[in-house]
């Protein structure tokens, strides 16, 4: 009893009352985790089914690059576990850094976009300003090259997804959300991943559209510079009177042409492969990709 009240970092007396009550499961955690408020349920739905389809995206990027690239002469590596701007790096054959990838889904909604940026609504790729600078103060940081990789799919929503993800998840994150139970993304982590493992119906309805679309990269050097070239002409925000009273959460974006200020993935990594790394770093840090 005492090492396994000092395994759960509690008390031998503490331990003991839970194990002796009528109900362990409540005397742990309160008698709200028996409770499956319908609000939360639904708040969980849906943030499971946004989570999913994110990790539906780079789930088919590390299938999409182990296709093209040799995986002895460059290394892909899932960072994701720090939760910070970059989700993967790829190092050379000698285990050394060479680039940092962000993978950025969206959804093409900007309906009013060749009014306001000049671009067709299916051409229009978002990237708030802020993202941009964070992306070139990483750089500068580390002096690894840091990589936007852009997929776009129409119309997949996360209200598609949410009714195929399974109902004793969704009742589970609204109990231990009821009872206040904290790590709750620890527990959304390890739903998503046993969705991948299995190959769930709401998974691969995320994955196979997202895998077949079309994917582009965008270095963060060549986003600084077409940033300050066509400053008023694609940030709409700064040319629009009271934007933010207008739309009061909105980033200020600015907004990138697929077709044409963007190069395809598979361009890029027939690039990384044919004229290897060297090459590869002098164009991402000019801003030619």
């Amino acid at each position: 009893m005492e090492t396994a009240a000092k395994e759960v970092r509690t008390t031998r007396a503490r331990l003991k009352a839970v194990a002796d009550a009528p109900d362990p499961l409540a005397a742990a955690l309160g008698a709200e985790i028996h409770v499956v408020d319908e609000a939360r349920a639904t708040k969980a739905r849906m943030n499971i089914g946004q989570l999913l389809v994110g990790r539906a995206a780079e789930v088919a990027f590390e299938d999409i690059y182990r296709e093209r690239v040799k995986p002895n002469e460059f290394t892909l590596r899932d960072v994701r576990e720090g939760r910070t701007s970059t989700d993967y790096r790829v190092y050379n054959g000698g285990g050394r850094p060479l680039y940092r990838i962000n993978v950025k889904f969206f959804r093409p909604l900007f309906r009013r976009s060749r009014e306001m940026v000049g671009l067709e609504m299916a051409d229009c790729f978002p990237l708030a300003t802020y993202k941009v600078k964070q992306a070139l103060e990483r750089q500068d940081q580390e002096h690894l090259p840091y990589i936007f990789l852009i997929v776009g799919v129409a119309n997949l929503e996360p209200t598609a997804i949410a009714p195929m993800i399974r109902n004793s998840d969704v009742e589970f994150l609204a109990r231990i959300g009821a009872a206040g139970i904290s790590g709750v993304r620890n527990f959304e982590d390890r739903i998503l991943q046993r969705a991948v493992e299995e190959r769930s119906p709401a998974f691969l309805a995320a994955y196979e559209r997202i895998r077949a679309a079309p994917w582009y990269v965008l270095s963060a050097r060549r986003a600084q510079t077409l940033l300050i070239e066509r400053l008023f002409d694609r940030v709409f925000a700064l040319r629009v009177p009271r934007f933010a009273q207008q739309w009061r959460n909105a980033e200020v974006d600015m907004h990138f042409s697929l077709s044409e200020d963007l190069m395809p993935l598979n361009t890029f990594l027939d690039l990384l492969r044919e004229k290897g790394p060297h090459v590869i770093t002098g164009m991402l840090e000019r801003g030619t990709i």
